[in-house]
């Protein structure tokens, strides 16, 4: 299986990676600390808070890793496929618990 990235890719791939681009280097940009910080507050929000807040910010979290594992998709293996899908389903499920008030 090869890891390297087509930086052509076609369709909707291609179509994404291309518009994410700049985001992601503005991410890349940031201090490592600013987006540590912002996903330990997003996190600590949504397990702490409770109502439409905590689920907004538990989804906005689940976007950024949705987006994030896309992204990153072809260069993972099966492990790391299955972290971000098993990651992604608990935060959603944890958005919806919380937006539901379950839990």
């Amino acid at each position: 299986m090869s890891t390297e990235r087509d930086p052509h890719a076609p369709g909707l791939r291609g179509t994404i990676e291309r518009r994410s681009a700049t985001a992601v280097v503005f991410l890349h940009r940031l201090p490592t600390w600013s987006l540590l910080l912002t996903v330990f507050a997003l996190l600590a929000v949504g397990m702490a808070g409770t109502g439409a807040l905590a689920a907004a910010a538990l989804g906005v979290l689940a976007l950024f890793l949705a987006w994030f594992a896309y992204l990153n998709w072809p260069a993972l293996d099966v492990g790391g496929r299955a972290l971000r899908v098993g990651a992604l389903a608990v935060l959603t499920v944890f958005a919806l618990g919380r937006g539901l008030g379950r839990f």
